[in-house]
């Protein structure tokens, strides 16, 4: 394992406590390690390594741009994933978002399945659709709506060690 990778794993771990705990990912651990990523992929592979470092976490950070700007992603969700392209470049990214969106649909899907009141929040969604065809804007309730939320730095961190696992490949 390299440098590089190690301290990626430490920085993948913290982020995952703090999400689960706190229900949020610090500027304090991201900061350090972006600029850690940056002089270690500079060091070890020179102008090409910086060029890649800083090509994935601009990848990194556009593929979560859209889903934060619409308010259903963290800023410290975008800036994880671009801190994963800067120690890993840009096909990792990539992969690990493919990986990233299959675990956090599968854990939408099962939070939808097995919380309770599954059938009034089909039968919710399903009035809402159809209100918007008549121009009614869908009211949900704040409360309940956090209530269903996960941490998604969970996905994050787990399409990362998914990429890991399987070299980088999507299967």
């Amino acid at each position: 394992m390299t440098v590089i990778n190690a301290l990626l794993f430490i920085v993948l771990l913290i982020c995952l406590v703090t999400d689960l705990k706190e229900r949020k990912i610090y500027n304090k651990v991201l900061l350090p390690a972006f600029v850690a990523a940056l002089l270690l992929n500079s060091f070890f592979y020179g102008l090409s390594g910086l060029g890649d470092a800083l090509l994935g976490s601009l990848i990194g950070f556009a593929i979560l741009l859209i889903p934060y700007l619409m308010g259903g992603m963290g800023a410290g969700d975008v800036k994880l994933l671009a801190v994963i392209g800067a120690f890993q470049g840009p096909i990792f990214v990539v992969v690990t978002a493919i990986y990233m969106a299959l675990l956090g649909g599968l854990v939408g899907l099962a939070m939808l399945i097995f919380r309770k009141g599954l059938i009034q929040r089909v039968r919710n969604l399903f009035r809402a659709i159809l209100n918007m065809r008549y121009g009614i804007k869908p009211q949900f309730n704040q409360q309940s709506t956090l209530k269903m939320t996960f941490p998604y730095g969970v996905a994050i961190v787990g399409g990362a060690v998914a990429s890991f696992l399987l070299d980088g490949v999507v299967m």
